[in-house]
Formats: structure tokens, C-alpha cells, sequence
């Protein structure tokens, strides 16, 4: 293996793992990153993307069913987040910053897969997701909105570095991540939508080397 062949998915129990800063309170900030984009970590093992992620089926807005790895992430550039659509706060607040992200990429978004994964899927069916994108202007084809039965959802989380014994205690961080290129490191929420969106556009350039 090469030494650019980084980010292995044992590597992901790590790294996911660091992710989990709650969402009790409601706040945005996420102490331990920096202003704009949290370093990249270093490989330590070599599983499978697909087994690591799963492909556990989840529902889309529009009532799709998708399996998480093969039709959300494979071989995407993706940005990563969790929600719950009846948070006053935090939540729409992010899903705002996230919209001025794509606005931010123009015609580059396209390119770029945003999901948001619900923590209380019990509440978000489809058709509350649906209606969530709707109201905050963010129905788009390239942002993807997931739900599925609780126990369904509650594996995908964990395997995202999420515990989330109730709908609050989500982590508020952003993951963003070249799926191919197994390149993923993480952001807070309140970094400026220009840094996210240069982030985002550093991953969809090629490898050096490949």
C-alpha cells in the first residue's frame, strides 16, 4: 500500500469516534477544532469502506430506499452531518450554513453529496423530511435527507462516531470526506462557508500519484 493510501477503515472507529461532541445545549461551537478545518488523521488499518459503512437501507426525503454505502457514499465527495427537524436551534441553523456552502460551490456543487442522517428517526419519516427541506429551501437532489427504522439509523450513527441515546446528544461537527480516495477530516459548524466549501473542493481534486 502506497503511503497516500490513507484513512483504512479500521482507522474510522478512531477517528469517528473523536467526532461525538454533543449537541445537549445546543451549541455550534466544537472546542477542540480549529476555526476552519480539523487536521487529517493518519491510517492505522485496512478494512473495506463498504463493510465498515454498511449498506443498511435507509429512506430518503422523497421515500426512496437507498443502502448507506453503495447509493450515498461510494465513490462520492461527501459532507456529512446529523440533524433533527424539530430542533429550534442548532440544526436549522447549520442546515442555513450548509445551504450558503452550496451557493458558495455554484456550479461545483453538483459535484459534491451533502446527507444529513436524523437522530430521531421515530419522528422524521420521509414526508417530515421532506417537508424540513421545503421549509429551508435546501430540496435539492444532491443532498440527500435519511431516516429508517431506529435501529437502522442507530447503526449507520455508530458507524459515523455517533451514540445518540436521545435526539439531542448529536454531534453538531461536520465530516467531510473523498469516499474513493479514503481523504476525510472534519469541521465545525461555525466555520466560515467559504472555508467548508474550499475544503469540499480540495477533495474532488485528483490524488497525486493516481
Amino acid at each position: 500500500m502506497k503511503a497516500f493510501d490513507w484513512i483504512a477503515l479500521s482507522f474510522c472507529a478512531c477517528f469517528f469516534s473523536a467526532v461525538a461532541v454533543a449537541h445537549v445545549g445546543h451549541e455550534l461551537s466544537v472546542p477542540e477544532e480549529s476555526a476552519t478545518v480539523g487536521a487529517t488523521a493518519q491510517p492505522t488499518g485496512t478494512r473495506d469502506a463498504k463493510t465498515w459503512f454498511t449498506d443498511t437501507l435507509l429512506q430518503d426525503q422523497n421515500g426512496e430506499t437507498l443502502r448507506f454505502y453503495s447509493d450515498a457514499l461510494h465513490n462520492r465527495v461527501v459532507l456529512l452531518n446529523v440533524i433533527f427537524t424539530h430542533c429550534n436551534d442548532a440544526c436549522p441553523l447549520i442546515t442555513r450554513k450548509l445551504k450558503e456552502v452550496r451557493e458558495v460551490l455554484g456550479d461545483k456543487a453538483n459535484g459534491i453529496t451533502f446527507i444529513s442522517l436524523t437522530s430521531d428517526p421515530l419522528r422524521d419519516t420521509p414526508a417530515v423530511l421532506k417537508a424540513y427541506t421545503l421549509k429551508q429551501g435546501v430540496d435539492d437532489p444532491h443532498w440527500l435527507f435519511l431516516t429508517g427504522d431506529k435501529a437502522q439509523i442507530e447503526r449507520v450513527l455508530g458507524r459515523i462516531g455517533q451514540i445518540v441515546p436521545t435526539p439531542e446528544q448529536h454531534s453538531t461537527q461536520l465530516i467531510v470526506g473523498d469516499v474513493a480516495n479514503k481523504r476525510w477530516s472534519k469541521i465545525r459548524p461555525d466555520a466560515p462557508a467559504a472555508a467548508i466549501a474550499q475544503r469540499l473542493l480540495l477533495l474532488t481534486m485528483p490524488v497525486a500519484g493516481r
